[in-house]
């Protein structure tokens, strides 16, 4: 893996109170470490509430309200869990209508445990094939999609994950898919 060899590309983390810290600032990190320039994009300015699976974890800083974004500007959008911060997320509009030009545009979307319920709710499940934390697989079945009890999937522009303990491999596939679009949006340039 080259050492920036994401150097220029704008992912924008999507996510509100209640997010799975460790799902959010593992991923980031790693993107952030490649040269990707991660955006925190939120429904309310400030600061949100991380938690540790049920227990109140870190403020985490918002760059970026939601209603300001737009998809043109990203190259890429990552979706961290946790069961308060998806629960509330797949409700936004603006971030279902988000999430659904980012993946019409064929950009990538890196997914990890309940944060699939976005996609679910965007209505982007006919046909694909993903992973995310077991309870969610009956909701992406009746969206339309194929579940898997997989550490990481790729299906076409997105790759999904389960859990926290699967973030390493979640990284590395993530890092190589938006690697990809890099590539293709430097031949197009």
């Amino acid at each position: 893996m080259a050492e920036k060899q994401l150097s220029g590309l704008r992912v924008a983390a999507i996510l509100t109170d209640g997010v799975e810290q460790v799902e959010l600032l593992e991923p980031k990190k790693a993107l952030e470490n490649a040269g990707a320039k991660v955006t925190v994009i939120s429904p309310k300015a400030g600061q949100l509430q991380g938690f540790k699976h049920h227990d109140k974890a870190d403020r985490i800083p918002v760059d970026m309200e939601l209603s300001k974004a737009n998809p043109a500007d990203f190259d890429a959008v990552l979706l961290p869990g946790g069961v308060i911060n998806a629960d509330a997320l797949r409700m936004e509009k603006k971030a279902q209508d988000f999430v659904r030009v980012i993946d019409e545009a064929g950009k990538p979307i890196a997914v990890i445990c309940h944060g699939s319920w976005l996609l679910v709710s965007a209505d982007l499940m006919d046909g694909r094939t993903i992973t995310s934390w077991p309870t969610l697989q009956d909701d992406i079945r009746n969206a339309g999609a194929q579940w898997e009890d997989k550490q990481v999937l790729r299906d076409d522009n997105w790759v999904s994950s389960r859990k926290p303990d699967d973030i390493p491999a979640f990284n590395r596939e993530m890092i190589s898919l938006f690697s990809q679009g890099v590539d293709q949006s430097r031949r197009v340039a």
